[in-house]
């Protein structure tokens, strides 16, 4: 039985605690938040109690920690885990710093703490099947990954100003995915993004819309493209083109049922976000973290994916703002 804290009672929060609760070799024993009243009302529906980062850390008790608190807390609570012995599973990113983010990952690793960092996308089970089959060589050499991820529609703008950037926020999730994908690492770089959803969001420092053209060792080509605003639902697909044939992962719709008539055939949308797409993604990727914790494995995704994930981003925004490729 893996006995965790969780910080961070917020939206993503309550996806991870009752992950836990739910997970018959885990238990949830202390919620901490600065948001007293939802890290409470998360600790009562889960069996849990409130608490704080020292009574957490200093609890013999607590075998890992979920870090889903907000992004400018990570690094520090993953150093005090790591020091503290926790098992630590953190959510992207790790830190918008680069070189805060090497930091924090350099102490686990000298702590000998586990760490794995929030790309759930892997676990999710369609593309897992199909990352299975680029690996069994169905498709032979993969030549052209194709990722689109589109937003149903945009943050608010609190939450623009202080996220990052779509690169770090949004798009991180995608050149994690093209890492995997691919199974090594990009040798270039190129960015293209727009303000075309929201000026609100030009005028907070970000854009709503980009387009990113990888080229890796190999010479394989992936395409990753971005929007704040799909009006169709939450559009998440992947494409592989490889010497011996394609694979394909398309969008999960509310249901499979389909109307035919005169004027054509029609389906539901896509599911509306990725609370909806993704939740048994989020219940897979913390079985996966229960059970390295419980083995003493390393996890799928640990922090070294987290960094070289967010220098694709940085590579990302500087590429944007110069106008030029950039070397990785």
């Amino acid at each position: 039985m893996i006995t965790f804290c969780q910080f961070g009672a917020g939206r993503i929060g309550a996806i991870h605690a009752a992950n836990i609760a739910g997970h018959p070799n885990a238990r949830l024993r202390l919620v901490v938040d600065t948001d007293h009243a939802a890290a409470e009302g998360l600790a009562i529906r889960h069996g849990a109690v409130l608490g704080s980062d020292e009574e957490a850390l200093a609890d013999p008790e607590i075998d890992a920690v979920v870090i889903a608190s907000s992004t400018d807390t990570h690094a520090d609570l993953i150093e005090a885990a790591a020091r503290a012995g926790k098992a630590i599973f953190c959510e992207k990113p790790l830190d918008l710093d680069r070189g805060r983010a090497e930091a924090c990952v350099a102490i686990a690793e000298e702590c000998g703490v586990l760490l794995m960092v929030g790309f759930n996308r892997r676990f999710d089970p369609h593309f897992a099947r199909l990352e299975r089959q680029i690996r069994d060589g169905r498709i032979g050499r993969p030549e052209i990954v194709t990722i689109t991820s589109y937003d149903p529609a945009p943050p608010p703008l609190d939450y623009v100003r202080r996220s990052g950037g779509l690169f770090r926020d949004m798009m991180i999730h995608d050149f994690d995915m093209a890492r995997w994908l691919l199974d090594e690492e990009p040798a270039e770089l190129f960015a293209a993004a727009s303000v075309l959803v929201d000026p609100a969001i030009g005028e907070a420092g970000d854009v709503d819309t980009a387009v990113v053209m990888l080229r890796f060792e190999s010479g394989a080509l992936c395409q990753i493209s971005n929007s704040r605003r799909a009006v169709y639902g939450y559009d998440q697909r992947i494409e592989v083109l490889g010497s011996k044939g394609a694979l394909q992962a398309g969008n999960v719709a509310e249901s499979t049922v389909t109307f035919a008539g005169t004027d054509g055939i029609v389906g539901d949308k896509p599911l509306p976000f990725f609370l909806e797409r993704y939740g048994e993604a989020y219940r897979r990727e913390l079985g996966h973290f229960i059970d390295a914790v419980a083995a003493g494995t390393a996890p799928l995704v640990g922090g070294e994916d987290g960094i070289k994930a967010l220098a694709l981003a940085d590579a990302a925004l500087e590429s944007y703002r110069t106008g030029h490729p950039v070397g990785i």
